[in-house]
């Protein structure tokens, strides 16, 4: 960093405090480039902030209403998505509201950080398309230590939001079939056999998503 230049204001947008506080966790070794300056967004935001890192973990993907309240709030200057999914019609629709970066969470640290600042600088930037990779180190979700992968865990939380199989297909964009195996490999690792006990096992272990973490954006300052 050039000497004199302060560091990124970065908020970081989940509904999920393991996965905020894995994100922040990973960015820390880069205080003096990235100053994560909000990870919990049921408080009231004072400062501006230069970007907004929208993580994606068991958002309904096909629907962007978020993106858009972050891109229309004054007080965020920039929206960058940050993702496993990278169906290029989610691409296309989160770019064409307005976010000026789509970012794979395979992507380590330190090039986390080199596309936030090249998007600071005014470049649109989306990673290229990612095999099904293991995801960047430092990352967290819920269920990671129970050892769930991060799309195990992404159908999990839909299922604990009570998202039929189908509706998990359509918002992860996996085939049905595909779904019924993670929802197979998931319940064995969490040792249950229902989908009533896997719900029940989901709201015991953080699945429950806090929906009003981007309540304060909406309407402006």
């Amino acid at each position: 960093m050039a000497p004199g230049r302060k560091p990124l204001r970065i908020a970081l947008v989940d509904d999920y405090d393991v996965v905020l506080t894995g994100v922040a966790t990973m960015l820390d070794p880069y205080r003096d480039r990235v100053l994560v300056c909000e990870i919990d967004a049921n408080a009231d935001v004072v400062d501006a902030v230069d970007i907004a890192l929208y993580d994606s973990f068991a958002q309904p993907e096909s629907d962007h209403s978020e993106i858009r309240v972050l891109v229309d709030n004054p007080r965020c200057s920039r929206v960058v998505v940050y993702t496993w999914n990278f169906d290029p019609d989610l691409v296309e629709s989160a770019l064409a509201q307005g976010a000026s970066g789509y970012l794979s969470k395979t992507l380590g640290a330190r090039e986390l950080v080199e596309a936030l600042e090249a998007v600071h600088a005014g470049e649109r930037v989306v990673s290229s398309q990612p095999a099904r990779a293991r995801s960047a180190p430092g990352l967290d979700w819920p269920g990671r230590t129970e050892g769930l992968t991060d799309r195990e865990a992404e159908i999990l939380a839909l299922i604990t939001q009570g998202k039929s199989n189908a509706e998990v297909a359509a918002l992860t964009y996996l085939s049905p079939n595909t779904v019924k195996s993670y929802i197979r490999t998931t319940y064995r690792k969490i040792d249950v056999q229902s989908r009533t006990q896997a719900v029940l096992w989901g709201v015991a272990h953080g699945f429950t998503p806090d929906h009003r973490r981007i309540d304060h954006w909406r309407g402006g300052p």
